[in-house]
């Protein structure tokens, strides 16, 4: 080995180790994020999917408790995972016709000259690769936080290493990894789908081609599983991701976007990155180089990196339109965003003092925001100070599960620090969450059990390690989350939208469906219940007219009449309806079973 080749291995290594370390201490010392308390409960109750998410998440926090407990029993794998990306990546920035010459492609002139290739990176290169990729701001963070995201950057980069390659070279072994890796990636996240997409678009050849189309069925297969998962469970996360997510259009979801972009991706490095989408130029080489790849393979391959980059960045701003978009959306776009900026860095003399000028010492503003996440500052992030609330809540509620109003977090995060059972009841305006599938709650009917919130007449304020927080022991708990309930309309005509006026009775025929293994009181001390008519889309619900009915018996259906009054404080026109089943923590609703009336003026 010669001792080149020996300086740059050596410096790829140790910048690797570095932010290795730097992640494991990380990890260590910042305090479990929201979230990840909820992808910890994945890896819990492995399944092949989830409702928010496919399962790679909960596989990688089950494989990291098994070696761990603690912060790292949810990111060491992630932490692994972050630095194979970033190997990943080097590998798919360093092949390609020239790799490390980088005055290749000027022309001759008096002032520039050609000179020869250089065949083996130098510590310089290493140098540079390493700043772009350590600048961007959300890469730093999914170094040691686990979410979807890190699986998805990792089989997307792996993805995108054996396309290049298989762009020089096409095999049948090639494809076969390109077909694992494309389900691994639909495992990891749906957004896998959109990257598909966009590459098959940067190279329409792809669909002539025989063995892409076997890696597709290959992958096809792999999914099976979870194909299988969705269709038993109904389809849970396609709705959610496709309509529930749905929102009335805010100009501040528009507006909100460009920046939160700038953000996340360090505002020069996202400079760097428009700078090299403007300017960047084919290929002028004319050489074949490394593993066959020729000049216009190299063209092509380059062209998806930036079907990736625009693609992301414009449909995301377009999904702004129905909804709040998450700035980490497009943190896939890393990949391309290193590799485009790095090649071009080596070629261009403006973009590598533009580097060094602003985008090196940006690293210290990347370096005092890691800092700041193991401070109390970190606060407001969900980084810092939970630890001791749900401790409090614990020495309340003892051995009995605890239940939250209408957040998916809280009871995760309850579980993570106390390892006690905990779940969580919501109302017809929380969305649906993993906790619906898996129903923690049904078994503990009948049983003591802490509500922590505030309930009229029973919540009391407790006052522990200066925690403050309201709730109450019920002795016999019940909920209304699981009943099944169907209704319909007397006067309604098939096919058509029934009319009524302000201050019209509504009459309806209704059932209750009780899946649970006890009996279910509506006239329950504690934990009553009452039917009530529910406009969603106003927020308004009002007590409906029924007689009075037996405790529900387990696994059986209870049908009834009731009378619902439309009152002067709701507005007319067309609007939605439906029934709805309030206990004293939360107004159930099945908001999908909604029916569509017109109302009149009186």
């Amino acid at each position: 080995m010669t001792k080149d080749k020996f300086n740059w291995r050596f410096c790829l290594c140790c910048g690797l180790f570095i932010w290795f370390i730097v992640n494991l201490l990380q990890g260590i010392f910042t305090e479990i994020q929201e979230d990840e308390a909820y992808y910890a409960l994945y890896g819990e109750h492995l399944a092949w999917g989830y409702f928010d998410h496919p399962p790679m998440v909960g596989l990688m926090t089950f494989l990291s408790s098994i070696f761990f407990s603690g912060t790292l029993g949810v990111r060491f794998f992630t932490i692994l995972a972050s630095c194979l990306s970033l190997f990943v990546i080097w590998r798919i920035a360093t092949f390609n016709d020239r790799p490390f010459d980088r005055l290749r492609d000027l022309e001759p002139t008096p002032q520039n000259k050609v000179v020869e290739p250089v065949e083996t990176p130098t510590h310089q290169n290493i140098f540079l690769f390493f700043t772009i990729a350590f600048s961007i701001v959300m890469f730093n963070i999914y170094g040691f936080v686990t979410t979807p995201d890190v699986g998805l950057i990792l089989f997307s980069a792996w993805f995108l290493l054996v396309y290049q390659r298989y762009l020089a070279e096409s095999n049948w072994i090639r494809a076969f990894l390109m077909g694992v890796l494309m389900a691994c990636m639909v495992y990891s996240k749906y957004h896998a789908f959109l990257l598909l997409g966009l590459i098959v678009l940067s190279n329409l050849k792809l669909l002539k081609d025989g063995k892409f189309w076997v890696a597709c069925l290959m992958a096809l297969a792999l999914l099976m599983p979870h194909i299988l998962w969705q269709i038993e469970a109904d389809f849970p996360s396609f709705k959610y991701h496709l309509s529930q997510r749905s929102e009335p259009f805010r100009w501040s979801y528009f507006l909100e976007y460009l920046p939160n972009q700038l953000l996340i991706f360090n505002p020069f490095t996202f400079g760097a990155v428009v700078y090299v989408l403007l300017k960047h130029n084919p290929e002028r080489a004319t050489r074949t180089g490394a593993g066959g790849a020729t000049p216009a393979k190299n063209q092509v391959f380059e062209r998806g990196l930036k079907f990736i980059l625009i693609g992301f960045f414009f449909f995301f701003w377009l999904m702004a339109f129905r909804g709040h978009v998450e700035p980490h959306w497009t943190i896939v776009c890393v990949i391309p965003a290193v590799v485009l900026v790095y090649r071009k860095a080596l070629v261009d003399e403006k973009l590598r003092k533009y580097t060094k000028r602003f985008i090196l010492p940006s690293l210290l503003l990347v370096l005092t925001i890691r800092i700041l996440l193991l401070t109390p500052m970190a606060d407001r992030f969900g980084y810092h100070g939970k630890e001791k609330y749900y401790k409090a809540v614990e020495q309340v509620a003892g051995e009995s599960p605890v239940v939250f109003q209408g957040s998916f977090q809280q009871p995760a995060l309850y579980h993570y620090f106390t390892g006690k059972k905990s779940s969580t009841l919501r109302s017809y305006y929380d969305r649906k969450t993993q906790f619906d599938l898996w129903q923690f709650d049904m078994a503990w009917i009948g049983l003591k059990v802490f509500i922590c919130g505030p309930v009229i007449d029973l919540s009391k304020t407790y006052h522990i390690d200066g925690v403050e927080f309201e709730g109450y022991l019920a002795e016999h708990f019940q909920s209304a989350n699981r009943l099944v309930l169907d209704f319909s309309i007397n006067t309604a005509n098939d096919g058509e939208i029934p009319v009524f006026r302000i201050g019209d009775t509504i009459n309806m025929d209704f059932s209750i469906f009780n899946p649970y293994d006890q009996p279910i009181d509506f006239n329950h001390s504690e934990m009553g219940m009452n039917l009530r008519v529910l406009f969603p889309d106003q927020l308004l619900a009002y007590p409906c007219i029924y007689e009075d009915f037996p405790p529900l018996q387990p696994n059986t259906a209870y049908r009834g009449q009731l009378k619902a009054i439309l009152y002067n404080n709701l507005p007319t026109g067309s609007c939605r309806l439906t029934l709805a089943i309030g206990d004293r923590i939360a107004v159930f609703a099945p908001i999908e079973n909604c029916l569509n009336i017109n109302i009149l003026e009186k």
